[in-house]
């Protein structure tokens, strides 16, 4: 058998404010924003690299999903994104002033930051 993960859903706040922070912060591709009603679109945004994994951004459609935006893995680490560059990346976080709560450190899996 043959698998791999296609898209993971991230409930966020506003389509466009996300597709700019993934794509002009993170420096995410935007593979695809699609229009599939008067409020839904289909928007997959994914690093650049050659997977094949897309962040699929859903807007929160309800109270119960705002209230998870920004919190979805209930304090837990949402992403781990592999780097050919780790410093380089963590400056880019810094210089768009994303909040960096716990400085690199080097566990056995790699160099982290959150």
């Amino acid at each position: 058998m043959n698998q791999e993960i296609a898209h993971i859903a991230l409930v966020v706040k506003d389509y466009d404010e996300a597709i700019q922070f993934y794509t002009q912060k993170l420096h995410f591709t935007l593979i695809e924003d699609t229009q599939l009603s008067e409020t839904k679109r289909w928007v997959l945004v994914k690093p650049t690299g050659n997977g094949h994994c897309c962040l699929l951004l859903a807007k929160a459609a309800n109270e119960l999903q705002e209230s998870r935006v920004g919190n979805q893995t209930g304090g837990r680490v949402f992403l781990f994104l592999y780097t050919d560059d780790f410093y380089r990346d963590y400056q880019n976080l810094i210089d768009h002033k994303i909040s960096i709560v716990r400085e690199p450190t080097v566990e056995e899996y790699g160099t982290v930051a959150e």
